[in-house]
């Protein structure tokens, strides 16, 4: 999947987190990342992850489903059209420090059988939150699901040993679907241009798979805990990283 060689994580600081969120050069960085998301195959890549995660699907209805750095939500959106007659209802919450939720948005997903909520929150600060609240030892689990969508890269790896301790506290099923660092994802980073992506989008595009994953790198960031956890990390299509960490028997 790589030709030769590559560096280490490099995390910098995008140029769509710095705007407003009214600023247009983010209003239309966020509709790039729809296509984006598109170019990537992220739904069919989180769909195929959580259609195998047979455990959520077991769990007491409402389901309740978290997803961190959701952005406007509509890769969920797409992910909850696809699942809605297979899945029980669904409480989702969608976590992002900025609040970009469109009301439209909120609206098709009750017309799927989703409740669907936008929290505006900065993540570090609900992962704070979360690890002082959780008991010491295994707590019962907040939510049935926990989901991250290309956010994860944005953060050193410090940081996410805290988040990702926040997230197997509160939680018996996490996935994450994240840029992959290697030589194809980077000359696919240099070509959004031709979906149509403004500046923004192709500068944050190159800068996100110099921050991606490879490897076990996120597995090795993952929460040492008595309790098993089975931890599957790996590629997914051509540009994609991804990371599952279920709560269960251990292999």
């Amino acid at each position: 999947m790589t030709a030769g060689p590559m560096r280490p994580r490099i995390v910098a600081v995008e140029t769509l987190d710095g705007l407003a969120q009214d600023h247009p050069a983010a209003m239309r960085s966020r509709r790039d990342l729809r296509r984006v998301h598109g170019a990537m195959g992220t739904r069919s890549i989180v769909l195929r992850a959580l259609r195998t995660m047979q455990q959520t699907q077991r769990q007491a209805t409402p389901l309740k489903v978290l997803e961190l750095g959701a952005g406007d939500g509509s890769l969920m959106l797409g992910v909850a059209q696809a699942l809605a007659s297979a899945w029980p209802p669904v409480e989702l919450t969608l976590l992002d420090r900025q609040s970009v939720v469109e009301r439209t948005t909120i609206e098709r997903y009750a017309g799927l059988g989703w409740s669907a909520v936008a929290q505006v929150i900065d993540v570090h600060d609900w992962a704070a939150a979360a690890t002082h609240a959780a008991p010491p030892g295994r707590a019962a689990a907040r939510w049935d699901l926990i989901i991250a969508n290309l956010f994860l890269h944005h953060f050193e790896d410090a940081q996410l040993v805290a988040l990702l301790g926040a997230v197997a506290a509160t939680t018996d099923c996490f996935f994450a679907c994240e840029p992959r660092r290697d030589w194809i994802a980077l000359a696919g980073s240099h070509l959004v241009g031709v979906i149509g992506a403004n500046a923004v989008t192709r500068e944050d595009a190159v800068l996100s798979v110099h921050a991606g994953f490879r490897g076990k790198e996120l597995t090795a960031l993952w929460p040492a805990s008595a309790a098993p956890w089975q931890l599957q990390e790996y590629p997914a299509g051509l540009f994609s990283h991804c990371f599952r960490a279920q709560r269960g028997e251990a292999n």
